[in-house]
C-alpha cells in the first residue's frame, strides 16, 4: 500500500516538473523571440496574434474542452492523468509570464530554438513517463485513433505541421522554417527521454567453451542467459550459442571474461531499446 501510494505521488512530481518545464520553455525562448511552433501552444500564438486572445486564456479553455472530449470518449481513468497538466499547465504558465528575468535568456533565434525543442521533448517525456498526458492537442490523435484507427504519430504530426503552415499569416518564413526545426528536435529528444534507462544490451557468443562462458556471466555478472542450439554455416558444426542481456556499463566486463576464456569467440552486441522480466523489470529469482 505505501509503494503504491509514493509511486502515485512520484507520478504527479513528474507531471508537475514536466509541465512547469514546458511553460519555462515557452516562457524564455517561443514568447519572446517570436518563435512559432504546434501543438497547442502554436494554437495559442494563432489566436493571439489574429485575435488579440491572451495566451493564458485560450491555453486554459482550450485544454478544459479537450479535458472533457477525453473524458467523455477515452474514459476515466485517461480523465484522472490527464486532469492535473489540463489545469496546472495553464496556471504556471501565467506565474512564468510574470518574472522578467525569465524573458530575456537570449535573441538568438536558432539558440532559442535549440533550447525550446530540448526543454519541451524533455518535459512531455517525463510526463508521458508518469503515465499521463501534457493535454491539449495530444488528445485529437488519441481520440481519432479510438473512433477511426488512424495512427497517432501520424495524426500528432499532421496536426502540428498545420498549426505551423496556419502561422504564416502572422509569421514570416524563416519564422515557419525555425518551427519545422523546433518540431523536430523536441520529437527526437521526446523519442530519447521515453527510452533513457530502458536500452540494454544483447549480447550473442559463438565458442567451443560455451558452457564455462556461460557460468562465468551467471557467477560474476549475475544475469541470466539463454543457450540457443546452432549450426556452423560452413562446417556444420552443431554448437551453442550463449545469449544474454546486460546494462550498458557491463559490456566491457564481459569482454573481458569472455576473452580470459577464448579470445577467438565470435560475439555479436547489439543494442535493445528495452527488456521486460525478471533481473530488470521484476525482481530477481535465484533457484
Amino acid at each position: 500500500m505505501i509503494k503504491r501510494y509514493s509511486a502515485i505521488l512520484k507520478n504527479i512530481l513528474l507531471i508537475l516538473l514536466g509541465n512547469t518545464i514546458y511553460a519555462m520553455a515557452v516562457t524564455m525562448f517561443i514568447l519572446p523571440t517570436g518563435l512559432i511552433t504546434g501543438g497547442t501552444t502554436g494554437l495559442a500564438l494563432l489566436f493571439y496574434h489574429q485575435l488579440n486572445v491572451p495566451i493564458t486564456i485560450f491555453v486554459s479553455i482550450f485544454n478544459i474542452s479537450m479535458f472533457v472530449l477525453g473524458a467523455v470518449i477515452l474514459g476515466k481513468k485517461f480523465a484522472f492523468t490527464t486532469l492535473i497538466s489540463t489545469f496546472y499547465y495553464p496556471f504556471i504558465l501565467g506565474v512564468l509570464q510574470t518574472i522578467p528575468e525569465l524573458k530575456n535568456m537570449t535573441s538568438d533565434h536558432l539558440l532559442a530554438t535549440i533550447y525550446a525543442g530540448i526543454m519541451i521533448g524533455f518535459s512531455i517525456g517525463i510526463v508521458i513517463k508518469a503515465g499521463a498526458s501534457t493535454g491539449g492537442m495530444d488528445i485529437p490523435p488519441l481520440v481519432l485513433n479510438k473512433k477511426l484507427g488512424f495512427p497517432v504519430s501520424a495524426v500528432m504530426y499532421a496536426l502540428d505541421f498545420t498549426i505551423l503552415l496556419s502561422q504564416i499569416l502572422f509569421a514570416n518564413k524563416e519564422q515557419v522554417l525555425y518551427g519545422i526545426l523546433l518540431v523536430l528536435i523536441y520529437t527526437v529528444v521526446l523519442d530519447k527521454v521515453l527510452l533513457l534507462g530502458q536500452s540494454r544490451t544483447q549480447v550473442k557468443i559463438i565458442s567451443d567453451k560455451y558452457e564455462e562462458i556461460n557460468q562465468m556471466i551467471i557467477k560474476y555478472l549475475d544475469r541470466g542467459s539463454t543457450l540457443i542450439q546452432a549450426e556452423t554455416g560452413y562446417c556444420h558444426n552443431n554448437n551453442l550459442v550463449v545469449l544474454t542481456v546486460i546494462s550498458n556499463r557491463e559490456l566491457s566486463k564481459l569482454n573481458e571474461l569472455v576473452n580470459s576464456v577464448d579470445p577467438k569467440a565470435f560475439m555479436i552486441i547489439n543494442r535493445v531499446n528495452e527488456v521486460k522480466g525478471r533481473g530488470f523489470t521484476m525482481e530477481k529469482y535465484y533457484i
